[in-house]
């Protein structure tokens, strides 16, 4: 519950069992970790995807655009939201049934643990950079992985590139292993959020091996019925400031209400300490 009084600068909350107290400025602003997505304009890809891009609506004399003597602006957006900036999806991702994130991203707060991961080279492809489950375990650090829900991961050196990254025009870009994520699902992390374009190797013959790790799904299989986390989600393409620093948040993961397996998002994070 929050303190009623207009000056109160903490709200107290109740996650998993845990009570925690949310530090609040003024205006109730947090860390929005999310890429605005430019439409027409510099912005990251990935996968051969076009960008993302924005037309005025025509219809008769009338046009959607003030510029152009049209009386308001009204566009049609074009975008594939697993590949023009910050979206976060659900299993049906790789499910033949179509499962919508609307319907599955249900838990919109979580206590997160925010980490900062130096990828190193992998010991399979040569060239390939990984998250790997001791880079990941020494990242955590002291913390305790399984007092949060949420684990949001910022890969270092943090660019600013990332904010306009074609991941396709690159080397390929960083990926978890399959021991890191494991060891991710099997300290209850049901909400992971990255700055990578993807949790898997962006070239991996269609396998999602960590996708697949993380909503609790088997390899090959394609049914909803064999899902064992199914409301776990993956938001990808995220941005976390230098600014930020490493350590718990209330994470407040908006996404928007598409009926889709994957949808543009907005994680916003606020400042959290043990009560």
């Amino acid at each position: 519950m929050r303190d009623p009084s207009p000056a109160a600068s903490a709200l107290a909350v109740e996650i998993g069992g845990r009570r925690w107290h949310v530090a609040l400025d003024g205006q109730y602003r947090g860390h929005d970790i999310s890429i605005p997505l430019r439409f027409n304009e510099a912005q990251p890809t990935f996968f051969g995807a076009a960008a993302a891009s924005a037309q005025p609506i025509t219809a008769g004399s009338f046009v959607g655009d003030v510029r152009h003597g049209g009386s308001c602006n009204c566009s049609v957006h074009t975008l594939a939201p697993h590949c023009n900036g910050t979206h976060t999806e659900c299993v049906g991702h790789i499910t033949a049934e179509r499962l919508s994130v609307r319907d599955l991203a249900v838990r919109h707060f979580s206590a997160a643990l925010l980490i900062s991961v130096t990828p190193e080279s992998s010991a399979e492809i040569s060239g390939d950079r990984v998250i790997s489950l001791a880079a990941l375990s020494k990242a955590v650090g002291t913390a305790t992985l399984s007092d949060y829900q949420a684990l949001v991961v910022r890969t270092l050196p943090n660019e600013s590139s990332k904010l306009t990254c074609n991941y396709d025009a690159g080397p390929m870009p960083p990926y978890f292993t399959i021991e890191a994520m494991h060891h991710i699902v099997e300290q209850g992390i049901d909400t992971l959020v990255v700055d990578l374009p993807s949790i898997d190797r962006a070239q991996d013959g269609g396998k999602l091996a960590n996708h697949r790790v993380f909503w609790g799904m088997p390899a090959g299989s394609t049914s909803a019925a064999t899902v064992t986390r199914k409301h776990a989600t993956i938001t990808e393409m995220a941005f976390i400031d230098d600014a930020v620093a490493d350590g718990p948040y209330l994470l407040n993961l908006q996404v928007a209400p598409f009926v889709i397996d994957a949808a543009p998002a907005r994680p916003i994070l606020l400042p959290l300490s043990p009560a």
